[in-house]
């Protein structure tokens, strides 16, 4: 099949070693690493905000060369961060996602994440779980390609955490697809593969159920499996 994503040598200096990625449409992968592995860098990297060097060619499409009027049919880049500091509605806030308006599109995301309550509250006095959703929403609205998404799932409640796994699911299966940081290793069952970053590369790249059991994952996070659950390594 024809790789949607292909990266090609991206890095960031000092945090992100040269790495080739490749993605194929329909797919969900997941992306984990303990804290400072290079997650964010990547994401970053790959939706040019910052790059060294390499080439993210999406769609067979520099993404580089592309304009800023197609760059939003081509990837969206949700950050971690929920900090929201305009007082800008939440229907307008998503909208900014959108290249032209398009009020349908904004009712579907209000319904599909359950906003239409506070579609005319401004985003900035929602609790952070809420300002989650809405940014997600802005996130999908111009239905890319290729979304990055880092850290979607912080903040959620149990409810919105599998509501959100199941829309992402949802929306790759029109073809598109998703490289999703987590933090929460045990949601990667969820997912088509996942890749392990450690000391700013990727060190593996496995289905989920080889990842959650291989040496590869109990090194980088100092964990292992134990009859109750994840403890840390005594090794």
């Amino acid at each position: 099949m024809t790789s949607l994503l292909k990266a090609l040598g991206v890095a960031l200096d000092g945090r992100l070693n040269p790495t080739d990625l490749d993605l194929e449409p329909g797919s969900l992968v997941a992306l984990i690493g303990p804290n400072g592995s290079g997650k964010t860098s990547l994401l970053r990297a790959l939706a040019g905000v910052e790059i060294s060097r390499g080439q993210v060619i999406i769609a067979g499409e520099d993404a580089a060369l592309a304009p800023p009027a197609r760059r939003p049919s081509l990837l969206s880049f949700l950050p971690a961060s929920r900090d929201l500091v305009w007082p800008i509605r939440v229907r307008d806030l998503i909208a900014l996602g959108l290249v032209r308006a398009d009020s349908k599109r904004i009712a579907e995301l209000l319904d599909q994440l359950e906003l239409d309550a506070v579609a005319d509250r401004p985003a900035s006095e929602l609790s952070t779980g809420e300002r989650a959703r809405v940014l997600l929403a802005r996130a999908l609205a111009p239905s890319p390609q290729l979304l990055l998404l880092d850290e979607p799932l912080s903040n959620l409640d149990p409810y919105w955490v599998l509501q959100t796994l199941g829309l992402l699911r949802e929306t790759v299966t029109g073809g598109c697809a998703a490289l999703v940081s987590l933090h929460d290793i045990d949601r990667v069952e969820a997912f088509d593969r996942v890749l392990l970053a450690d000391h700013g590369k990727i060190v593996a790249d496995l289905s989920p159920g080889a990842m959650l059991a291989s040496s590869e994952l109990a090194r980088a996070f100092r964990i292992e499996r134990g009859t109750s659950g994840w403890r840390v390594s005594r090794s």
